[in-house]
């Protein structure tokens, strides 16, 4: 019998308390088990976005017990794809490794703020994080 390896995905952001905890649990309530889901941030916050969390409520989503952590080169050296989500987190790509920057909304440039902005963020990542969980997949 052959036991094919769980795919698995590391988000990163700067602070690890927002758009990489959105993208993990958009993505662990998406895929279940069927992906190892990883968050962690180039310079880990203290608490996570109370307003990130909120979005996610409203889904049905709940990460209170998540809580921000370093980017580990154990982590690393797992996972099959590092996502980096916005510009302030920056990470060198691994040779080998399925590297993505993605460039998400960023509505407080159009002035919104807020939950409003937040849900927008949120409804960016979720699109991103589907087509990668297809591709992750394989379906």
């Amino acid at each position: 019998m052959i036991h094919e390896k769980t795919p698995s995905v590391l988000f990163v952001c700067s602070k690890n308390g927002g758009k990489s905890q959105l993208a993990a649990g958009l993505m662990h309530d998406l895929a279940g088990d069927a992906i190892a889901v990883y968050s962690a941030g180039t310079k880990p916050g203290t608490s996570l976005n109370p307003q990130a969390v909120e979005s996610l409520t409203e889904l049905g989503i709940d990460i209170t017990g998540e809580h921000p952590k370093p980017v580990t080169d154990e982590v690393l050296e797992t996972v099959d794809a590092v996502i980096v989500l916005g510009t302030e987190a920056k990470l060198e790509p691994i040779e080998g490794k399925r590297f993505e920057v993605w460039e998400t909304d960023e509505p407080s440039e159009r002035g919104i703020e807020g939950m409003d902005r937040m849900r927008l963020v949120r409804d960016d990542i979720n699109a991103r994080v589907q087509t990668l969980y297809t591709e992750l997949a394989g379906n």
